[in-house]
């Protein structure tokens, strides 16, 4: 994306509105279906985006943090509803990575899916760096 281009703001958040916060995106969206263990439990969608495209309108202290395996990535869940809208992930540190499904998405974006080898996620996660940049 050319740093000129117009963002829109789409509002997401857990199932039972307690955490709410709100994304900047592009109209042409690029997410990430991943086969690892607690992605593919939990059916996350993957929309990286930067620290500054994301703003957590509330529900900082309903959040519980997971982490699991090296502990880098910080697994947030709604403490009222157990739903997992956003987290810290491992791979972009200085991003988010927004559950697609937690969005209400306008009309007029567009998403496109790829799949990512989460379960091979060493060899893997260099291809999602660029995304929260």
């Amino acid at each position: 994306m050319k740093k000129s281009e117009q963002k829109s703001t789409v509002i997401g958040g857990c199932h039972c509105g307690q955490v709410q916060f709100e994304i900047r995106i592009p109209d042409t969206v690029v997410v990430q279906r991943c086969n690892c263990s607690i992605c593919s439990r939990s059916g996350f969608v993957h929309l990286i985006v930067a620290a500054g495209d994301f703003n957590l309108i509330r529900g900082q202290d309903s959040l519980t943090e997971y982490r699991f395996n090296t502990g880098q990535a910080r697994h947030l869940f709604c403490s009222r509803c157990g739903v997992k809208s956003f987290y810290v992930p491992r791979s972009n540190p200085d991003g988010y990575s927004i559950n697609l499904l937690c969005l209400q998405l306008p009309a007029g974006i567009q998403v496109e899916a790829e799949d990512f080898n989460g379960q091979e996620w060493e060899q893997n996660a260099a291809r999602l760096r660029h995304l929260s940049l």
